[in-house]
């Protein structure tokens, strides 16, 4: 018997059309997977254009109602961004970030970088079900220029501040009240999931900590690692 018989029995076999079986599983499952990645950043997408379209309306109402110095009237985003300054109202007496419920969840503003074409609103808290619909602060504020911000690794949501945002780029955040901030990117670095410490504060040294103003978050692919852009105000 030559081997060219024995291997097409041994593909025959029983225990062949398990593995032959197991393999087409393990393929179609990899593509439903894929398929699935795709609809819910598509999704999540959807639903932070959405919620950023109100949240801009009501900046605009706060800014034309109750914030001192706005004159936006149906302006554009950019227009809102350059109109107040957070500089010139830090004496401001509250301290509290100031917060707009749109659909049930609380926003505080929208991060935008015009470098990746990026603009999203943030919700005030974060957990797994929020992330699925918006980026979240993850812990600080602006006010005390510890703000960090996390995001899901969707394609439209984080996938781009990981992959493609560069250093000494344009960051901005505009608050409720349309007070905006100008950040700059300075660092990236790769941090542990478990370690809440360099997520939050200064991990270039341990003697001088909470140095960096801003931090936008994700988490890499398989999620044993996150990327962390540190940002400082311009």
């Amino acid at each position: 018997m030559n081997s060219n018989t024995k291997e097409k029995r041994g593909r025959g076999s029983p225990a062949g059309k398990v593995l032959v079986f197991v393999g087409l599983i393990c393929l179609l499952t990899a593509a439903a997977l894929g398929i699935y990645n795709i609809w819910d950043s598509n999704r999540a997408g959807e639903a932070s254009a959405k919620i950023e379209e109100s949240l801009i309306e009501k900046i605009r109402e706060n800014m034309n109602t109750g914030n001192p110095g706005s004159s936006t009237g149906g302006g554009s985003i950019e227009s809102i961004l350059q109109t107040i300054p957070m500089e010139i109202l830090e004496s401001a007496p509250y301290k509290d970030m100031p917060v707009e419920v749109i659909d049930g969840y609380r926003y505080i503003g929208f991060l935008e970088i015009p470098s990746i074409g990026l603009s999203l609103p943030v919700m005030e808290e974060w957990d797994y079900d929020r992330l699925k619909v918006s980026p979240c602060r993850y812990s600080g504020s602006y006010y005390t220029d510890d703000l960090v911000i996390c995001a899901h690794n969707y394609y439209r949501h984080f996938t781009p501040v990981k992959d493609n945002l560069g250093m000494g780029e344009d960051v901005y955040f505009t608050n409720v009240l349309g007070e905006s901030i100008h950040y700059q990117t300075v660092n990236k670095e790769t941090v542990a999931p478990t370690d809440i410490r360099k997520m939050v504060q200064d991990s270039m040294t341990s003697e001088k900590l909470d140095t960096w103003d801003l931090t936008l978050f994700t988490c890499n692919v398989g999620g044993q690692t996150r990327v962390a852009i540190r940002c400082q105000r311009v």
